[in-house]
């Protein structure tokens, strides 16, 4: 069983928004699976699951806020029994430019406030990454306000091409492991 997070702040206010990312990308591969994210209680957050090749894949958007993304994941790591190696968390970087992706299995928070939640939480830091480009604010404007931001005209194609591209990826590792996710996308 893996467990596919992908990381927003819920309702229409945040749609669309750089911190984002992560719940369009979960969008765009429940849409591909044939599946729509239904809200769960207990898990704080939406949810569904698929099968590939036997395994179930099991799919969350956290509905906690960001900040408190940890509790969504918590609840669901916990009542099926997911390891952290069969977690893959998808979510914005302010480190990497628009368009950028990288794949790792563990790291630090970085200031995202989701990861700090999730790692306080899972009392881990050995889960998968898909981190996912959003760039830096330009002079003078806060961090928040950047990643509450929708993107650009010009960057709009870019980020759809790179949710393209990690769905692709999520789908290799539903039928692979991480490793290979790594050699192949990074």
């Amino acid at each position: 069983m893996k467990l596919l997070v992908g990381l927003g702040n819920p309702g229409l206010k945040y749609a669309k928004t750089r911190h984002n990312v992560g719940f369009m990308v979960l969008d765009e591969l429940a849409k591909e699976s044939g599946v729509k994210l239904n809200k769960h209680k207990a898990f704080q957050g939406e949810y569904n699951e698929i099968t590939v090749d036997g395994e179930r894949i099991l799919l969350l958007k956290p509905q906690t806020y960001m900040n408190r993304s940890g509790r969504s994941v918590q609840a669901i790591v916990d009542y099926f029994g997911i390891e952290s190696a069969d977690i893959l968390v998808i979510y914005d970087d302010l480190d990497l430019a628009v368009g950028v992706t990288k794949f790792r299995k563990t790291g630090g928070h970085g200031g995202h406030n989701g990861l700090r939640s999730l790692i306080d939480h899972l009392d881990t830091k050995a889960f998968n990454r898909a981190r996912i480009g959003i760039g830096r604010p330009r002079e003078g404007q806060s961090v928040t306000s950047h990643v509450l931001a929708r993107f650009s005209k010009e960057e709009r194609k870019e980020i759809e091409n790179v949710q393209q591209y990690v769905t692709k990826a999520c789908k290799a590792w539903m039928e692979a492991d991480f490793d290979y996710v790594m050699n192949q996308y990074n």
